[in-house]
């Protein structure tokens, strides 16, 4: 079971993340939504296409593009669709 927390609020939590490149893609049904606000923030991996974002509020406090998703990635990243990883400081075990 793989768990996301920060700021003292679970983010995240599942058994069925996918870990690539060592992170782990949490399914959107796992992700507790309320605290995510969509960023305009954008990025683009080689292999998996353009990456979106979303800020973390949790507590008052704001984590900017502290979680990213690719809506539309590339067919070798298919199993990643829709699935939503985090770093900066939110920790995942």
């Amino acid at each position: 079971m793989a768990v996301a927390t920060w700021n003292g609020a679970l983010i995240a939590e599942s058994d069925k993340t996918i870990v690539v490149e060592g992170n782990h893609y949490f399914p959107p049904d796992s992700v507790n939504t309320q605290y995510l606000r969509q960023s305009t923030r954008t990025s683009r991996c080689p292999w998996k296409s353009f990456a979106n974002y979303y800020s973390l509020i949790v507590g008052g406090k704001t984590n900017e593009d502290a979680a990213w998703y690719y809506a539309e990635p590339t067919n070798e990243a298919a199993a990643i669709k829709g699935y939503i990883a985090f770093w900066k400081g939110v920790d995942v075990k």
